[in-house]
């Protein structure tokens, strides 16, 4: 391949620890890269706390301009107490939400793996837990969080509205995408949370969900109501392969999942649109207390590397080396601070590379 045909990664460090874990991502990429003989050129940008303090913005456009021309973005968390005085049009945080609008990015996808090494981690049973492998998807660009809200009176007489809109284009394309991701899976299995027996809306999305289904005749799909699914991820989390769901349900169970994990710093994110660029985020937020003492863990985002090169580039095999690659160091003892080791970000990315097929 040459340098015309590289694929561009957009790479934002973020606040906080983001730009200590990115860093070891960016490695373990390049690495990866080089074996599979796929090129990479990656190009960095500002955008959160550091574009603030720069820019006076949180995503300034020529960080955005960068982001429309790659093929994937890598993104760092965003954010801190530094400044969390500002007006909400102007935190940090506000750099995602317009890379997620302005990109269209509706699907972000978690994934929730518990290997035999970090069966101890969690809280549950290791009978209960072990051999966890399971995906959701949560649509991100509607429902609760993107309808009206309104708030009269004050006081005793206060009255605050909320407001969850959903159109049957928006659940149909995420339910899709849930759907073709479980056909790569070996399971083939997809299981679609709502809340039918009360909501209109979880009603539509049953019906949605359906149709869509008979679209998927290799994919097994069931229904399921929220609270029996936030119970049955505690009991029986083997049991799910691929879960859908709406932007509030899935915000809730997707960090029910890393608890059932035992940590974040194992837990990577992707959100995509039906274009690129996707958008590659670990979960663990900015970590502002340890930042900048070398011993952050850079786990979630080599993982999110992985699923950079899975579905955002397509390419499975670099893609599955990485995994591999954390799992052997996990399963030879390797461990961070946070996660009862000594080894600090540096090293533990080290590890990783030392175990790359």
């Amino acid at each position: 391949m040459t340098g015309r045909d590289a694929r561009r990664i957009a790479v934002i460090p973020g606040d906080g620890i983001g730009p200590e874990v990115i860093a070891q991502s960016v490695r373990v990429l390049a690495e990866v890269a080089r074996r599979h003989e796929l090129a990479l050129t990656f190009e960095e940008g500002l955008a959160g706390g550091a574009a603030l303090d720069a820019r006076g913005h949180p995503i300034p456009p020529e960080t955005l301009d960068l982001c429309r021309r790659s093929d994937a973005i890598l993104l760092g968390a965003c954010g801190g107490p530094r400044w969390e005085r500002l007006p909400v049009h102007l935190r940090p945080e506000q750099a995602l939400f317009t890379l997620r609008r302005t990109l269209e990015l509706y699907a972000n996808l978690r994934p929730a793996v518990v290997s035999a090494p970090l069966a101890d981690a969690s809280p549950l049973r290791r009978e209960v837990v072990e051999g966890t492998d399971l995906l959701i998807v949560r649509e991100l660009t509607g429902g609760l969080y993107f309808g009206a809200q309104s708030r009269t009176g004050e006081g005793a007489r206060a009255v605050a509205t909320d407001t969850l809109p959903y159109s049957a284009a928006e659940i149909r394309r995420v339910v899709r995408r849930a759907c073709e991701i479980a056909r790569t899976r070996p399971r083939r299995k997809v299981t679609s949370v709502d809340k039918a027996n009360v909501l209109e809306t979880s009603r539509l999305w049953r019906e949605v969900a359906t149709e869509v289904g008979r679209e998927f005749p290799d994919v097994a799909l069931e229904h399921m109501l929220v609270d029996n699914c936030a119970l049955q991820l505690v009991r029986n989390p083997r049991q799910f392969d691929v879960v859908v769901t709406e932007n509030t349900f899935g915000d809730i169970l997707s960090d029910e999942a890393a608890g059932v994990m035992g940590t974040l710093g194992l837990m990577p994110s992707a959100s995509l649109g039906d274009r690129p660029p996707g958008l590659f985020e670990p979960v663990h937020g900015t970590a502002p207390d340890i930042a900048g003492q070398g011993i952050a863990n850079p786990l979630a985002a080599i993982l999110t590397g992985a699923l950079l090169l899975r579905y955002g580039l397509g390419c499975e095999a670099p893609a599955a080396s990485i995994e591999t690659a954390v799992w052997r160091a996990l399963a030879d003892g390797c461990r961070t601070t946070e996660m009862g080791g000594a080894l600090g970000t540096a090293a533990m990315a080290d590890a990783v590379l030392a175990r790359l097929p």
